[in-house]
């Protein structure tokens, strides 16, 4: 997939953060984006200023999308494809956080958390599956350091994002025969809006949206002989506890 112009991306919960990151990234290399949020106006309206950069090359749509449910992913996958021909890559990016004791998360809570971070990317991936085989496209999820290593207070997104990585690599063995690339990138600590953090320059040492929007393209660049399976992103400098 070197040659990503002309190509269609759709990217889960791309309305801002690491997804409009992507989306930004993947728009300067000619690729149509369709972003998915759960609000259509917020959708439209991060569309909007995705293609207020004039960049002629691509387009970007905004639809009204909730992971959590089958329908809805199947509605996303054939709308972009209604739109843009093809769906050729797939980032599953949407998700979030509750964080607290066993004591203290609710059944909701956890539900919550696993049916975004964990049902929904498989939702993505099912809905999108034959055209990803058709395209020989490459389906990425979002997952997080969390995916491999636990902490106090995290029992729902540990569970949430160890099984997104699992169940990542295990489909990239189901459909590697297929000619399709499946990928998980691992981020430690990004800047956005995730847990109530408002971005700004106590956030300068964290990783930056625009920085997981260039590793996609990176990934999506990589000569077809290789695969990235899994990738681990951090901070280069932390501060010091």
């Amino acid at each position: 997939m070197n040659d990503l112009g002309k190509k269609s991306a759709l990217i889960t919960g791309g309305t801002k953060g690491i997804g409009f990151g992507i989306a930004e990234a993947l728009l300067k290399e000619g690729v149509n984006v369709a972003i998915t949020g759960r609000n259509i106006k917020t959708a439209e309206a991060a569309a909007k200023q995705l293609n207020a950069d004039g960049n002629d090359r691509a387009q970007a749509i905004g639809l009204e999308a909730d992971v959590r449910n089958f329908e809805s992913q199947q509605n996303a996958v054939e709308q972009t494809i209604a739109k843009f021909g093809s769906v050729d890559i797939v980032i599953a990016n949407a998700g979030l956080g509750h964080f607290g004791s066993v004591e203290e998360l609710t059944i909701e809570q956890w539900q919550e958390t696993i049916d975004t971070n964990l049902t929904g990317p498989f939702y993505s991936l099912k809905a999108s599956v034959e055209q990803l085989k058709k395209s020989k496209g490459y389906f990425i999820s979002i997952s997080s350091l969390a995916g491999t290593n636990f902490f106090k207070g995290g029992s729902a997104y540990n569970a949430s994002k160890f099984g997104l990585t699992g169940f990542t690599q295990a489909a990239m063995l189901d459909l590697r025969d297929h000619g399709v690339k499946v990928s998980t990138i691992m981020p430690g600590s990004v800047s956005t809006h995730f847990a109530g953090n408002e971005p700004d320059a106590k956030d300068a040492w964290k990783i930056q949206k625009e920085d997981i929007g260039k590793l996609v393209v990176d990934l999506l660049k990589m000569n077809e002989r290789t695969l990235p399976s899994k990738i681990e992103v951090r901070p280069t400098m932390p501060p010091s506890k």
